[in-house]
């Protein structure tokens, strides 16, 4: 069920407000009265859960919803005909999970939509896997609709929704993964450096405040990261970065 408890963990931590500016933008995306809005598809197989998202989210300035799916296999064909700018995706859905349903969309388009993932618990495996398999991000159920909504919009500017305390509390639940990942990409040691910042939660003007250089400077280091780690997004970056143990649950900056 949707609810509009701000008293949420992630809505309440003190990171909460870098996750809608956590992007390769400059800040939260705004939406101007003459843009369109955004489009967007509700993957969900709990009908009242959808249904209510739908209507909540239909309210909303700067977003259309043109779209529901089921499970992941309808998640899929949805998108193919509707050309959604972002899918609002649970993972635990029958035929084909939201991870499944992820990759496939990823990988079949060379445009393809943002995808969100949206789930009941913070602390839920399947959602550090979606954002391995190239998800923009993530937002809770229980989250007040104005934050699932700025989360839409914000991923459809470009930018990422990254929520570092949720994620770390996922993040140590789970054993680490592949050591290697960062051996083998041989980040410098300001590429690590910049990596650990991202953990945080701060957006790219934070890091170059942070470190004393120039915006443009911060971008080359977060576009190489990416690369050396073949990661889809930031947020799968950051992923890499916990599960390696680079960063570890805890580590505030």
């Amino acid at each position: 069920m949707i609810g509009s408890d701000a008293s949420a963990a992630v809505a309440t931590s003190p990171d909460a407000s870098a996750a809608v500016t956590a992007g390769v933008g400059t800040g939260p995306a705004t939406t101007s009265p003459t843009s369109p809005p955004v489009t967007l598809l509700i993957a969900d197989d709990d009908e009242v859960t959808r249904s209510g998202l739908r209507t909540l989210l239909a309210a909303r300035p700067g977003i259309a919803v043109v779209g529901e799916a089921a499970d992941g296999v309808e998640a899929v064909e949805q998108v193919r005909r509707l050309r959604p700018d972002v899918v609002l995706m649970d993972v635990r859905m029958p035929r084909r999970n939201g991870i499944e349903a992820t990759r496939q969309l990823l990988a079949e388009s060379a445009e393809p939509p943002k995808v969100v993932v949206i789930t009941t618990f913070e602390n839920d495996g399947y959602v550090t896997a979606a954002l391995s398999a190239g998800a923009t991000g993530f937002v809770l159920k229980r989250l007040p609709v104005q934050q699932i909504a700025e989360a839409v919009r914000v991923v459809a500017a470009g930018e990422a929704i990254l929520f570092p305390a949720a994620l770390r509390r996922m993040v140590a639940a789970r054993p680490l993964g592949s050591a290697e990942a960062l051996p083998k990409a041989a980040l410098t040691g300001r590429e690590e450096e910049v990596l650990r910042l991202m953990a945080t939660g701060l957006s790219n003007p934070e890091i170059a405040e942070s470190l004393t250089v120039s915006l443009e400077t911060v971008k080359t280091h977060v576009g190489n990261v990416l690369t050396k780690l073949g990661a889809q997004n930031r947020t799968h970056a950051v992923v890499i970065a916990y599960e390696s143990g680079l960063v570890v649950p805890g580590f505030a900056g």
